[in-house]
């Protein structure tokens, strides 16, 4: 299955409306060598490919690898947490803090439901901004142990923060606190004989057949859940769920 994606608002022949040209990128994610068929047969109607495009400002690229965007991250996070390096003697901790998750962390966690199975190698990059902040907070070394550090700030690192994420939706979605077309992607497991995993609060893994599938949020975010122990997909309220 291909995916053709349109970035920015555009419009359609319908009702006398028309593609804007300047206001209307496509991209097509799939296997490179479909991508490449795919491709050409747009260039006949008019239409040329990106390898990359900007989306609610999310870079999407034709491999869903994100490294565009985690690029533009590093660039803009670094930037801020220079500014910020200045102003240590100037300020309090605590407002120190609140630039950088306004500046820096809001970036990091921004979207980044996106990022459930990307490479450890790039979740690295994101780590590295992360740490970066806690020790320009902390005034820590480059040479001290960073877990500590984190652990002190009460800051979850960046894997455990997309898992978070996606869980948290998850358990909104299931409890009547998300919009309706989360929950449409997400089925309870009924045995069709009594089970002990019936009891568990569990959701039917949808069946992949592709990487970009398995990179899914209905896909990543399923198996996650599934993975919780019993109690915390039970927790009665959503500050208990994050307490958890």
């Amino acid at each position: 299955m291909h995916n053709l994606l349109f970035s920015q608002p555009h419009k359609f022949k319908v009702n006398f409306h028309q593609l804007n040209a300047d206001k209307t990128e496509v991209i097509v994610v799939g296997k490179k060598e479909d991508r490449r068929r795919i491709t050409t047969a747009l260039e006949t109607k008019g239409l040329k490919a990106k390898d990359t495009v900007k989306n609610l400002g999310v870079f999407i690229d034709s491999e869903l690898t994100f490294n565009s965007h985690v690029k533009a991250i590093t660039k803009s996070a670094f930037y801020h947490l220079k500014n910020i390096a200045k102003l240590r003697g100037l300020m309090s901790k605590q407002d120190l803090e609140k630039l950088v998750h306004a500046f820096i962390s809001s970036r990091v966690d921004y979207c980044n439901c996106l990022f459930t199975d990307l490479s450890k190698k790039t979740i690295k990059q994101l780590q590295l901004i992360q740490n970066a902040a806690a020790r320009v907070l902390t005034r820590t070394k480059r040479s001290d142990h960073i877990t500590p550090v984190l652990r002190s700030l009460h800051w979850l690192p960046v894997s455990y923060r997309i898992d978070f994420k996606a869980l948290l939706l998850v358990f909104k979605s299931l409890n009547g606190m998300g919009p309706s077309y989360l929950l449409d992607m997400f089925q309870l497991y009924a045995p069709t004989r009594s089970l002990r995993s019936h009891q568990k609060n569990m959701l039917v893994e949808p069946a992949v057949r592709t990487k970009c599938g398995e990179a899914a949020f209905s896909c990543c975010a399923v198996k996650l859940w599934n993975q919780l122990p019993e109690d915390i997909k039970n927790a009665p309220t959503v500050g208990s769920f994050n307490l958890v």
